[in-house]
C-alpha cells in the first residue's frame, strides 16, 4: 500500500508524481510527522490540510446470494501542492484531490476500474476536516456519528453503494499510529487502520443491481515526506483474518528488490497486538504474472512472514493491474488475495505491489 506511508504506501507517492516542480516564492511549510503525537477521534477521521498527503483506502471483499465473489477497492487522495502561498486567487488549486475505484471479479478476468481527479473548492470536490467526509463530483466517502462508514462511486462500468461498519477497534498502526517509513524519523506517517469492517450495500452493473455483504479494510494516513532516494516501490498487504484478528505488513523496495524498511502490525482474535519490526517481516515471491498490456511482471503470490504468523497469498485473479496514468501516472498491481496457511483459507484482503512497471520517481 503506498515513498514513505504505510499500508496503503502507493497513494501518497503517486500524489506526488503529478505535482509540478516548486515554483519560487513562498513555499507551504509542510508539518512534519513526529512522534509522541496522540491521535484524536472523531477528529482525525477528517482531512489534515497541512500536510503535503493523504488518502482514505478501503479494500475487501463482496458476496452476493449467488455467485462467486468479488474484489472491491476505492481511495480518495488528497494531496497539498508545493504552490506559492501568497497567490491569492480562489483559484489556485491549494488542495488537489484524486479517487480510484475497482473491481475484480474472475467473470471479467481483469480490472472493471475507473478515477477522478479535481481541485478542492467551488461546491465540486472536498476533503473535509473533523470527520470522513470526502467528494469528487458525485463519488463520495463520509462517516456517520455512529460510526458507519457510506460511500457511493457511480463509475464508469459499476456502481457501488456500500456501507461499512466497524466490528473491532480502530488499529494504529507503529508506535501509536506514528508509522516509520524509512532510516530517518522523519520518514514517517500518521496511520490507523479499520480492520474488519462489515460490508452491507449494492453493487449495479448496467441493469443489474445486486446486494452483497462482505469484510472490507480501511486505512487512513497523511504525511509530508518522500519515498526514500534509493527506493523504488513498495509491497503492502492488509488481511482480515478469519478468526476475527487482522495483520498488515509492508516492505520498501531498492533497486535489487530488498527492503530498505519494513514494518507490520499483528492483532490477535483477541484484541492482543504486536508491532513488528523491520526484521520481522518479509515479503517472499511464490508465482509471478506478466501484464500483456505493459509487459511489468508482478509476484502475484507471495509468501509474507509478520512476526510469527506466516501468510501464503493467493490472487483471487492474476490481472488486477490498475493504469492510473490518467490521474496520478502510475501503473501498478491491488488486487483481492486469500490468505493460506498449510492449504487452508484462513483470511481475505487485498496485496499492492508498486514500482513494478517502473520505479517511482520522486
Amino acid at each position: 500500500m503506498r515513498r514513505l506511508l504505510g499500508g496503503c504506501l502507493l497513494s501518497w507517492t503517486l500524489l506526488l508524481t503529478v505535482q509540478a516542480a516548486p515554483p519560487a516564492g513562498n513555499l507551504p511549510d509542510y508539518p512534519a510527522v513526529v512522534p509522541g503525537q496522540a491521535l484524536r477521534f472523531p477528529q482525525d477521521h477528517g482531512a489534515h490540510p497541512a500536510f503535503r498527503t493523504e488518502w482514505w483506502y478501503v479494500t475487501g471483499w463482496l458476496q452476493a446470494a449467488e455467485g462467486p465473489p468479488i474484489g472491491f477497492q476505492l481511495t480518495f487522495f488528497r494531496s497539498r501542492p508545493p504552490l506559492d502561498t501568497r497567490n491569492p486567487s480562489r483559484f489556485a488549486p491549494g488542495q488537489l484531490l484524486f479517487a480510484h475505484a475497482a473491481l475484480a471479479d474472475p467473470a471479467v478476468g481483469s480490472l472493471l476500474h475507473d478515477q477522478r481527479s479535481a481541485r478542492a473548492g467551488f461546491g465540486l470536490a472536498e476533503a473535509a476536516v473533523g470527520d470522513t467526509r470526502v467528494h469528487i463530483g458525485d463519488w463520495s466517502l463520509a462517516r456517520d456519528p455512529d460510526g458507519t462508514y457510506r460511500s457511493r462511486i457511480p463509475a464508469r462500468d459499476f456502481t457501488l453503494d456500500l456501507a461499512f461498519t466497524p466490528t473491532s477497534p480502530i488499529l494504529l498502526e507503529g508506535d501509536a499510529g506514528y508509522s516509520r517509513k524509512g532510516s530517518r524519523p522523519a520518514q514517517a506517517s500518521y496511520y490507523y487502520s479499520r480492520p474488519q469492517l462489515a460490508v452491507g450495500g449494492h453493487v449495479t452493473r448496467g441493469d443489474a443491481r445486486t446486494a452483497v455483504s462482505g469484510t472490507a479494510w480501511l486505512d487512513h494516513e497523511w504525511s509530508s515526506e518522500v519515498l526514500a532516494a534509493d527506493g523504488v516501490g513498495w509491497d503492502w498487504t492488509g488481511i482480515n483474518l478469519d478468526d476475527g484478528g487482522a495483520a498488515m505488513a509492508f516492505r520498501i523496495r531498492d533497486r535489487a528488490g530488498k527492503a530498505l524498511w519494513a514494518g507490520g502490525t499483528v492483532r490477535r482474535a483477541d484484541g492482543d497486538t504486536t508491532v513488528l519490526r523491520p526484521d520481522q517481516i518479509e515479503f517472499s515471491p511464490r508465482r509471478r504474472w506478466r501484464s500483456p498490456r505493459t509487459g511489468a511482471e508482478y509476484p502475484v503470490s507471495m509468501r509474507v512472514r509478520a512476526g510469527d504468523l506466516v501468510l501464503e497469498l493467493e490472487p483471487l485473479m492474476d490481472d488486477q493491474e490498475l493504469d492510473s496514468r490518467a490521474s496520478t501516472g502510475a501503473v501498478y498491481w491491488e488486487g483481492a488475495v486469500s490468505a493460506l496457511r498449510g492449504g487452508r483459507r484462513v483470511g481475505r484482503g487485498y496485496l499492492e505491489l508498486t514500482g513494478y512497471w517502473r520505479p517511482l520517481d520522486f
